[in-house]
């Protein structure tokens, strides 16, 4: 898929939908993929060996689809996208998988997640926008959401605040990069950009995870560890991503940033079927506050900017081109 301008001859309305219910069941079944790769392979090495790996094969693709002239950027460029790879992927990616490793359900992890959007709608009011009052009470709404999910109802007994708390602060930190994102210069092909921010992310994952004395264990490895690790590098990293970017290009905004809140959903289903993660009366409250948020805050923003207004902790960031056009004529102050 390569992306296009939208016109009155685009895709047609089965590829755009056929691309999106990619991303919705994808990005939505990589939480569970995630809690069987921890299962036997140490939490943020195996991160490290995703995204080094999904950077490898897309920068093959990059190279045999538009040649060395893509990878032309600055040095300022690329030190922006290994930095905000860091925050995604280390801060956010890392920090979700490291709690899946510690027993937090993988639809929970994915209800936390979503309030992404809520955070990145605050760093932009201080950063001086003025978000609309719909969006602040969707973001009020959001909160007390995440608040409920981080209550012992909304936790397996043995699962910890703290370890609840690490995917909030997971979201944060992503927030902080998808932020920054619009901010900071970054190279002129999106793909490109994506290939640096899982580069920097995918080492910084493995230098954090040599850190923490994190070593893999060949003999102890399981079968469905190592299924699971493909599965996210090739479906998660590369072809969700690649649907992903493909939509922003041909679809509209409001319509592809539905995966915000569709993902969760996908995620607290799949991990009932398949893992028999039980569904709690707090979980559904809080889960269901925080989604109604997302959508609120989705769609009021959506009508006042060009661009998704965050990505879930799973992918590296993309922008609209619409986005990165704006930034391009008025240059972050």
């Amino acid at each position: 898929m390569s992306a296009a301008p939208a016109t009155s001859t685009g895709p047609s309305g089965v590829r755009v939908w056929t691309a999106l219910s990619v991303v919705y069941v994808v990005w939505g079944s990589t939480y569970l993929a995630i809690l069987y790769v921890v299962e036997s392979l140490p939490p943020l090495l195996s991160a490290g060996i995703r995204f080094l790996t999904a950077s490898a094969l897309l920068g093959v693709f990059l190279l045999v689809r538009r040649g060395r002239q893509a990878f032309r950027a600055t040095r300022r460029q690329h030190c922006s996208a290994v930095g905000i790879g860091l925050l995604l992927l280390v801060g956010g990616n890392g920090g979700v998988t490291l709690a899946e490793r510690h027993h937090l359900p993988s639809g929970l992890a994915a209800l936390l997640v979503a309030g992404v959007p809520l955070f990145v709608v605050l760093l932009r009011a201080l950063g001086s926008d003025r978000p609309a009052a719909r969006t602040l009470l969707g973001v009020g709404i959001g909160f007390v959401g995440l608040a409920v999910l981080l209550l012992p109802g909304a936790r397996p007994q043995g699962v910890s605040w703290l370890v609840a708390a690490t995917v909030v602060g997971s979201s944060l930190l992503w927030s902080l990069g998808s932020f920054a994102a619009s901010r900071a210069e970054l190279p002129p092909d999106a793909l490109l950009t994506t290939v640096v921010q899982m580069t920097g992310g995918g080492v910084g994952l493995l230098l954090a995870g040599a850190v923490l004395g994190e070593r893999l264990h060949p003999d102890r490895v399981e079968l469905s560890s190592v299924l699971g690790l493909g599965y996210l590098i090739v479906f998660g990293s590369v072809l969700a991503f690649t649907a992903y970017s493909w939509l922003l290009g041909v679809a509209p905004v409001s319509k592809v940033a539905t995966y915000a809140y569709v993902n969760p959903v996908v995620a607290v289903l799949l991990g009932a079927a398949f893992v028999n993660e039980d569904l709690t009366a707090t979980t559904v409250l809080g889960g269901g506050l925080t989604l109604v948020a997302v959508a609120v805050v989705v769609a009021a923003e959506g009508q006042r900017r060009p661009g998704p207004v965050g990505l879930p902790a799973d992918a590296p960031l993309a922008q609209a081109p619409e986005e990165r056009q704006g930034r391009e004529r008025s240059p972050a102050t």
